[in-house]
């Protein structure tokens, strides 16, 4: 038995030519794109920097009031 190829891509409208969405829908959805990836890449920083010093904050602001030195110790 022969085993039939999938392809992956999509077979959605074609952004060449053509009328109704045109060349608008393209820009905005490039537009959109590079917004999320960049919004993205900000997300990472951002989780990456201020992981520690929120629990640090939040372990100082609960019952009982532990000392900075307590925190950061393993003792």
């Amino acid at each position: 038995m022969a085993s039939k190829v999938v392809s992956l891509k999509s077979k959605g409208k074609s952004t060449k030519g053509g009328g109704g969405g045109g060349k608008g829908g393209s820009d905005k959805l490039k537009c959109l794109k590079e917004w999320t990836g960049w919004a993205m890449g900000k997300a990472k920083v951002i989780t990456h920097y201020g992981f520690i010093p929120l629990v640090i904050i939040i372990g100082m602001n609960s019952e009982p009031k532990p000392q900075l030195s307590q925190l950061l110790t393993p003792f």
